[in-house]
């Protein structure tokens, strides 16, 4: 299937992946200011998110995003993902390393990630919530979570919005059906990689952070101090300018 997706600009392809906690809409405050740093900027809904619909079938999102690439005709592509979007960036990377380019990663997840407790009990906690029927308890309970210090009312509730929409499509499905899991080997990955993560973010996500260099030949950490799990939201302004220097360093014409 084809996710639903924006796609505006032109130079080189990036392809933006959102956090599970949100939907495309999260990349709002970059969109246009990378679309005028000179670059093809894509971003999209996973299955179950944003507008695109829950999966008829057993699927796999690394699977989307290169089928998505080639809908629109890009054979190499730069990954900017957060979070979750930071776990899938990995996987295509990882699978296809001829069709990326580059990788930024903000606060991401790992295929190979084995969750911590505290990461364990979030998720238990959000599960009870959810099987009691406390849809806004568990919208909370994601706001409180994964959002830093750093982030205004304006921030909170645009994430609360995104939350609560992707728990209202998933709780309707009548049938729910498991994401195809695939080995992956990270060692494949060729591409320059930024590992960003937040010095207030869970342990779990700087974890992975801070482990890329010794893993990925190309990668290098970045720490944001004030950072929690969502920076681009929290500090557009000093995200964007990360992601504007990177880009500008990695990213040539193709």
């Amino acid at each position: 299937m084809t996710l639903s997706h924006d796609v505006a600009g032109d130079g080189p392809a990036l392809l933006l992946l959102h956090s599970a906690v949100c939907d495309r809409r999260m990349w709002d405050p970059q969109w246009q200011a990378l679309i005028d740093a000179g670059y093809r900027v894509v971003r999209c809904d996973f299955q179950g998110f944003g507008e695109s619909p829950m999966p008829g079938g057993p699927y796999n999102n690394a699977d989307d995003v290169t089928e998505l690439m080639g809908t629109l005709g890009i054979e190499r592509a730069t990954l900017i993902g957060s979070s979750y979007g930071g776990r899938i960036a990995l996987e295509t990377a990882a699978r296809r390393p001829d069709m990326i380019t580059s990788l930024v990663l903000l606060c991401a997840g790992s295929p190979d990630h084995v969750p911590s407790d505290t990461l364990r009990a979030f998720g238990a906690r959000e599960d009870e919530l959810l099987e009691a029927g406390d849809v806004d308890g568990a919208v909370d309970l994601n706001v409180d979570t994964f959002l830093g210090p750093e982030a205004d009312d304006a921030v909170r509730e645009q994430v609360r919005l995104m939350q609560r929409h992707t728990f209202d499509v998933q709780l309707a499905a009548v049938e729910e059906f498991a994401q195809v899991r695939v080995e992956v080997d990270l060692s494949r990955i060729t591409a320059p990689c930024l590992a960003v993560s937040g010095g207030k973010d869970l342990p779990d996500f700087r974890e992975i952070a801070i482990g890329l260099p010794e893993r990925l030949s190309g990668a290098r950490h970045h720490e944001l101090p004030w950072a929690g799990h969502l920076p681009s939201l929290e500090r557009p302004e000093v995200v964007t300018d990360l992601l504007t220097r990177f880009l500008r360093e990695n990213v040539r014409d193709t």
